[in-house]
């Protein structure tokens, strides 16, 4: 199938249209014309090869919302005209036990990334979502709630699972005190879960500025990480803190926050941290822990839960040849709190 798409051609040069094949159809594939597509830090990051081993041309993009066009003579669960989306993963060994679990995203030989990654059939490498057309096997495929709107889901796809995940892990609900550090494409996410999850939400954030737009997003408490007196009297005070922060940062300031037996899960920064001092963790058995966005079970669910709830991101619709601007921006963190990207802008 030929289609076209917006494409990194090396780590230094913006992203330019791209016209490349997608697979022939499969037993077990969907093929569906993308809609809507979310744009991701990691998106930027692979763009640019922060993390090294970008592979060029790799066309970004995994927060994939899309319309089913075809599919393989196997599949069962879709049909065409279906409102499906797709996520960080495209595919994994389904037979390690992690897979068994319904834990893809740890599987024991590796998952396929949407993008970048070899595919375990033919080792073409995957390509993303900044595109007009994907296929995908039926196992990775998610079905989109009727009432959600489609123009605003996509970013459910990765910074949506990549917090409810740890929120369902560490039993979050009714009575749970939950402490949220950062608050951009993932931070706002977490609030609007651990809120519609029911737990006593507090956003911690570097600047008062915020305290408004925390508010906004449904947060109960503020809380500003460089006023000591508060910070100290808010020891001790939290079940779970969700650090979505994408760089390196000092975790310090955060620990003593935990109550005892607590947890802070990091799911922003990918990489070094800042040494933490253990004594606060000792003394108390608190944790610092990481997650990965989630399963394609538990992200299905997460799609049901935000589709009860009526729980969306907050949304800045962009057109295809505005991504270069949308990606200065994104380093800048000024946007609120994610892009979009329409594909009917993308025109062969």
């Amino acid at each position: 199938m030929k289609t076209v798409g917006y494409a990194a051609h090396s780590s230094d040069t913006p992203l330019a249209p791209y016209h490349f094949e997608r697979r022939e159809l499969r037993d077990n594939d969907v093929a569906m014309e993308i809609l809507y597509c979310g744009v991701c830090h990691s998106d930027l990051h692979v763009a640019r090869n922060d993390w090294g081993g970008s592979s060029y041309p790799v066309v970004p993009g995994h927060e994939i919302v899309g319309r089913v066009t075809a599919v393989g003579s196997n599949v069962s669960k879709y049909n065409v005209g279906d409102h499906v989306a797709v996520g960080c993963m495209v595919d994994s060994c389904q037979e390690c036990d992690e897979c068994h679990n319904d834990h893809e995203q740890y599987c024991r030989n590796t998952f396929t990334l949407t993008y970048g990654s070899p595919d375990r059939i033919t080792n073409d490498m995957t390509q993303g979502g900044y595109s007009k057309h994907i296929v995908v096997r039926e196992e990775f495929v998610l079905r989109l709630p009727e009432n959600l709107d489609l123009a605003k889901a996509a970013p459910l796809l990765c910074a949506g699972i990549t917090t409810y995940s740890p929120l369902r892990e560490w039993n979050v609900g009714p009575g749970s005190r939950v402490g949220v550090v950062g608050m951009g494409g993932l931070g706002h996410m977490a609030i609007k879960l651990a809120v519609g999850l029911g737990a006593d939400v507090t956003v911690i954030s570097t600047s008062p500025k915020k305290e408004a737009d925390a508010q906004e997003l449904g947060a109960h408490n503020f809380l500003v990480s460089k006023d000591e007196d508060a910070m100290a009297a808010a020891a001790s005070s939290f079940d779970l803190i969700i650090d979505t922060v994408p760089v390196n940062h000092d975790l310090n300031p955060y620990i003593p926050l935990l109550d005892n037996d607590a947890t802070l899960v990091m799911v922003g920064q990918i990489g070094p941290i800042e040494g933490p001092n253990t004594a606060p963790m000792v003394f108390g058995r608190r944790r610092i822990a990481g997650s990965l966005i989630g399963g394609i079970k538990e992200t299905q669910e997460m799609l049901d839960f935000c589709g009860r709830m009526n729980i969306l991101p907050e949304c800045e619709m962009i057109k295809m040849d505005e991504i270069n601007t949308a990606f200065e921006r994104m380093e800048r963190s000024d946007v609120r709190y994610r892009f979009v990207i329409d594909m009917a802008s993308l025109t062969a």
